[in-house]
């Protein structure tokens, strides 16, 4: 017997919904799509399905883990339910973290915010001048990557990593994450000089990066030294593509249709006019940015507004660099078993190396 994975999509035209199957092994039958097909109504409208064997371009890790996913249940949560999850998964993997990337955790607060201050367990005096401000993902409602995110980065780079426990979405929407970060930037800015600082973020926190950037320009403030959007978008107005193909595990998951003239954010967003430069940073003017990485994976729900970033950022002239990992779905790198996640992370930190001023 013959497994196949596939996928079956309806298609709206320009921006699309899409309903995905995906189960974890798919026996050659009738029920099942063997083939690649697609019809077009007179309005546009395709209906395709596409048969995708699992890819053989990515580690034996990375196939376990993505044929693995296809067995995670998941549903509709209220937003407790998905702050309790969320919590348990960053327990877990923070211990996992500090353990394969040893370092010092210490809490603190900074104009007001709290923070972790991460600090590697050696580090070169001549680190000992440069910061890096790490801006954890959780769609803006929830922590899912703090410590996960800064921990490897502090180990791996040598820097020390302030993680900002920003405020959370709905009980705080757009701009009051903004806001605190630009309190502890301000606040760093009293001991670092600005290309001494290095901002970075996963998802929310990648989105929340490229937010500050405008806001610190508005406000007329010194620009840190270098970016890292991990996995981001900047424009709340408009659906990217791969919004509308892939769930947060890439295909298995459940998929909603999705609106093509705004994302489904409203929370966050509040009353915020969705081309607002700061919340979407498309509509800002981007020139003068840090030099600045992005990295995303060709089954990343926020490929679109990765890569739709970074041609904008590299439009205005400036020095931005695109990674795009195979395969592999949205925040692959919180996954530490994976070889592309330990390729990422290096990347990630030799980047701030280069690019922050000692």
């Amino acid at each position: 017997m013959v497994l196949r994975k596939y996928l079956s999509l309806v298609v709206i035209s320009p921006l699309f919904t899409a309903t995905l199957v995906a189960p974890s092994a798919v026996a050659q039958s009738a029920t099942a799509p063997q083939k690649d097909s697609a019809t077009f109504d007179p309005d546009g409208t395709a209906h395709i399905t596409r048969v995708v064997p699992m890819p053989k371009t990515i580690s034996p890790e990375a196939q376990a883990w993505l044929e693995s996913l296809t067995h995670n249940p998941s549903g509709p949560e209220t937003l407790a339910e998905r702050r309790a999850r969320t919590d348990e998964w960053r327990a877990k993997d923070s211990a996992e973290a500090r353990k394969l990337y040893p370092v010092t955790v210490e809490g603190a607060t900074l104009a007001g915010v709290r923070t972790d201050i991460i600090m590697p367990l050696l580090m070169p005096d001549t680190n000992r001048a440069r910061v890096l401000i790490n801006l954890h993902g959780g769609g803006f409602n929830s922590d899912s990557g703090s410590l996960i995110e800064g921990v490897p980065i502090a180990n791996l780079a040598k820097m020390k990593v302030v993680s900002v426990y920003y405020r959370l979405a709905p009980e705080n929407p757009f701009p009051a994450a903004v806001d605190d970060v630009v309190a502890v930037y301000k606040d760093l800015l009293k001991n670092y000089k600005p290309p001494s600082i290095g901002i970075f973020g996963t998802s929310a926190g990648a989105i929340l990066t490229a937010q500050v950037m405008v806001r610190l320009k508005q406000l007329g403030l010194p620009l840190p030294g270098a970016l890292g959007i991990f996995s981001g978008l900047a424009d709340f107005s408009r659906t990217g593509d791969s919004w509308q193909l892939f769930t947060l595990n890439g295909f298995p998951g459940q998929m909603q249709p999705i609106e093509p003239d705004h994302l489904p954010d409203d929370a966050y967003v509040g009353k915020t006019d969705r081309k607002d430069p700061v919340l979407s940073p498309l509509f800002a003017d981007l020139r003068g940015m840090p030099p600045s990485l992005l990295v995303t994976s060709t089954r990343d729900i926020l490929l679109s507004g990765t890569t739709i970033l970074h041609r904008a950022l590299v439009g205005a002239g400036n020095d931005s660099q695109l990674v795009v990992f195979e395969a592999l779905p949205h925040a692959f790198w919180y996954h530490f078993q994976l070889p592309e996640t330990k390729e990422a992370l290096e990347l990630m930190a030799k980047f701030f190396d280069d690019k922050v001023q000692q």
